[in-house]
């Protein structure tokens, strides 16, 4: 069944997708660092991001410094929400370069 998945790699892409397994988002040669769910909240402008991936674990956000997002999601705010409710907001703490693919 596909559901709504993201992945981040060690370039530091940001994948996100209606797939059956994480690692159908990855790309020949990516390394993956953690991915889990998502979900847009348009009343705050946001990507919901949360849980983790069963094949990478949980985003390791402490290994990038630039997120490559898709110029599709500009203007939206990508927070990530750990299982004990705390909240890293990605768009805050690293730098977004926003690429066109």
């Amino acid at each position: 069944m596909n559901l709504p998945k993201f992945i981040i790699t060690m370039d530091g892409n940001f994948r996100l997708g209606m797939v059956n397994q994480h690692r159908d988002l990855l790309l020949p040669g990516d390394q993956c660092i953690g991915g889990g769910y998502y979900h847009f909240d348009y009343t705050s402008n946001r990507i919901i991001l949360d849980r983790s991936s069963y094949d990478f674990g949980i985003p390791k956000w402490h290994l990038l410094e630039v997120l490559k997002v898709s110029s599709v999601y500009r203007g939206l705010r990508l927070v990530y929400f750990y299982d004990d409710d705390r909240e890293f907001d990605v768009s805050q703490e690293l730098q977004i370069e926003y690429v066109d693919e």
